[in-house]
């Protein structure tokens, strides 16, 4: 499809208009490509319809028949209006029940032909009888010569005010046949024979107003030949995209740290323990990058507590001894002081300075940092404002990555000369996604917890199960140990939440009067926070009561307990970030999950995955189940196009596929001059996000 046709308004196809286009527009149907994405959330077969005397009770069921008779009734008291509609097909009746919806009596007239799509319920006066509750109806006419509505697969589109379900279909045909019209093959002979994919015309088509010869049930699931089609198209212009800017990184000049390694030699001498086989593999994977002449794009996966700090640190005293700063930028402000307290704790004996930057903080060395002075910065978004200059930029770690895209990334290295990116993150990402949002970066795991960590116990409580829970901490209280106990930071009610943490603690402090109870919160002064968690390491306060402050932080290897309060209202990566926060030290460790109030399906299942799973990457992969991958890590906000079509959990396989194919014919045609229809495709759907062929 040319880039004219892609964009073709849809007012403009003949049968719609500027009134239907306004309503189309509430739909976000704007283009004949909006149009050809617009996909039916669901299909009926009403090729054989079901006969009403073969229904099935509590099944969905879609039935065709004629109206006999129509009545508006009143329940007793007049509390409740029903409209009741009898079909009939010549087997038996059915009657369809509309609760407080009177305006219905004016839809429908004996004689209609309609079909009815709900659940079949038995009358539950008589016992017998079928019914269903407010079903989807649709009036068929008689003289329906295009055969859209009846006797085939019909698809059924979401609609708005103003357009019926058959007034959208008759309009979607339209723009379906006009565009298919229009459309031209782009994606190579050979690619599509490869995976058996049909031609984008047949897709298109079919895949709004199919043939009969693929099943209902694929359909429904999105799974047909024709989805999968449109979804191969979506993830190789992705991939596709992600190839050329990794192809372009490559082809850049970057900075060879050539080091000795002196000083990381120093730093793991002083160190009170052993890296893992895990972390010595992925340091040298790091440095081997950090040696080449080009610039480094690494993600570096690790579950909590799996040691991508010490990492990190290993791959910043390479740059700084071959004479280069480091940057750090983390997405939120306690996030970046945790950071600068772990790396100074780390680098202070080696001589080098560190900095943090935040957009609060008053002490701001620029001079320093700009003259070269400073080795370390790090820091929030302040890093990207105007007026934090590097002298020799040479490194650049990102963490958290999945609130930062791939346009901030491209920001922060403008800081410097092609810097080596390192991206970090403790949120494991199931793999899918991983090569999705950042196929461009390489990957690195650090798939194996430090030796002698034993899981966590996992536990979850009702509020009435307190003197149960406090029994329990006592008894780890009366062994040594330390406790945490966590309350929300929630937006909207941070006031009344910090006020509720200091309530807490004195109530704490009562029913715990032989031990000594501590807080920490967001408002308090960052070096109070810091004397308060200095205090908590050193064993000095027994009980932290705080809010989600320690959620990445110092390491305390004594603390075996941690209570959430109000888990319900935490995120799965969240919870799994504060479990880790336990469980450091040699002693069994337990995360007591305190929930409030009738819990939705939702939160009761994010808290049966904490109990159940101990494993980041199976808790991730649980948790883009649950809430699917845009909710999860923010995909709107990191600067990728949208997914239409392709769903990461379900079409594991066509990403794989697309990738791969992507990947290839980039590497051996990087402009893409041989496909000249498919490059337009891909810019298209990279547009507003990223330029991606630039040759510049």
């Amino acid at each position: 499809m040319s880039r004219d046709i892609q964009d073709y308004p849809v007012q403009y196809v003949k049968g719609i208009g500027p009134k239907r286009a306004k309503l189309l527009a509430r739909l976000g149907i704007n283009t004949l490509s909006d149009a050809i994405f617009y996909l039916p959330f669901r299909y009926e077969d009403r090729r054989i319809t079901q006969k009403i005397a073969d229904i099935r009770y509590n099944t969905f069921q879609a039935v065709t028949g004629r109206v006999i008779a129509s009545e508006l009734k009143e329940t007793p008291k007049g509390k409740m209006k029903i409209y009741e509609l009898v079909i009939t097909d010549g087997s038996a009746v059915l009657t369809g029940k509309w609760f407080n919806q009177p305006y219905m009596k004016k839809v429908f007239k004996v004689g209609d032909r309609v079909v009815l799509s709900g659940t079949v319920k038995r009358n539950s006066y008589w016992g017998v009888g079928y019914e269903m509750h407010s079903p989807e109806y649709e009036i068929i006419e008689d003289n329906d010569t295009e055969n859209i509505h009846s006797s085939r697969i019909v698809p059924i589109y979401r609609c708005t005010s103003g357009l019926s379900t058959r007034t959208l279909r008759s309009i979607m045909y339209n723009l379906v046949n006009f565009a298919s019209q229009q459309l031209q093959e782009y994606m190579p002979e050979d690619i599509l024979r490869r995976y058996n994919l049909p031609d984008i015309r047949e897709a298109v088509q079919n895949v709004h107003f199919p043939n009969g010869g693929v099943e209902v049930e694929l359909l429904n699931r999105g799974d047909s030949p024709y989805h999968h089609r449109l979804a191969f198209d979506e993830l190789f212009f992705l991939q596709a995209g992600l190839a050329a800017l990794k192809k372009k990184m490559a082809r850049e000049k970057g900075i060879s740290f050539d080091a000795e390694g002196d000083l990381i030699r120093e730093l793991l001498q002083e160190i009170p323990f052993t890296l893992t086989d895990a972390q010595k593999r992925v340091i040298e994977e790091i440095l081997s990058d950090m040696r080449r002449p080009y610039p480094m794009n690494r993600l570096l996966q690790g579950d909590v507590g799996s040691g991508k700090t010490i990492v990190a640190v290993v791959a910043m005293l390479q740059a700084v001894e071959s004479g280069f700063q480091t940057a750090i930028m983390a997405p939120t402000e306690i996030l970046a002081e945790q950071h600068y307290l772990n790396i100074r704790s780390f680098i202070e004996s080696l001589g080098l300075r560190c900095e943090l930057l935040t957009g609060s903080r008053k002490e701001r060395p620029l001079d320093e940092i700009a003259s070269g002075k400073v080795d370390i910065v790090i820091g929030t978004h302040a890093l990207l404002q105007e007026g934090v200059e590097f002298k020799n930029l040479g490194l650049i770690i990102i963490d958290e990555q999945h609130r930062f895209g791939v346009l901030q990334r491209a920001a922060l290295r403008k800081k410097g000369m092609n810097p080596d990116v390192l991206v970090m993150t403790a949120t494991p990402i199931p793999r899918t996604l991983s090569l999705t949002l950042y196929g461009d970066l390489d990957y690195s795991v650090i798939d194996e917890m430090p030796p002698n960590r034993r899981p966590v116990v996992t536990k979850l409580f009702r509020h009435n199960q307190k003197e149960l829970l406090y029994k329990i901490i006592r008894s780890e209280l009366k062994k040594g140990r330390q406790v945490y106990i966590v309350y929300p930071t929630i937006e909207e009610s941070e006031k009344l939440r910090l006020r509720s943490a200091v309530s807490e603690k004195e109530e704490i402090e009562k029913i715990f009067h032989e031990f000594r109870v501590g807080l920490i919160h967001g408002r308090m002064k960052p070096s109070e926070r810091d004397d308060t968690m200095r205090a908590f390491k050193a064993k000095e306060i027994d009980i932290l009561v705080c809010t989600t402050v320690i959620e990445v932080g110092v390491d305390v290897p004594n603390a075996s307990v941690m209570v959430i309060e109000h888990a319900e209202r935490f995120g799965l990566a969240q919870l799994h970030q504060l479990r880790g926060r336990v469980g450091r030290g040699p002693y069994q460790s337990y995360c007591f999950l305190v929930a409030y109030g009738r819990l939705t399906e939702e939160a009761r299942k994010r808290l049966e995955v904490m109990v159940k799973y101990n494993d980041g990457f199976r808790i991730a992969e649980e948790d883009f189940r649950i809430r699917g991958p845009g909710e999860l890590f923010g995909t709107r906000q990191s600067g990728m196009p949208d997914l239409k079509v392709a769903d990461l959990l379900r079409h594991t396989k066509i990403l794989s596929m697309a990738r791969q194919e992507a990947f290839r014919i980039v590497n051996e045609d990087e402009q893409i001059k041989r496909w000249p229809v498919l490059k337009r495709m891909i810019e298209r759907f990279w547009r507003g996000k990223i330029e991606i062929f630039r040759t510049s």
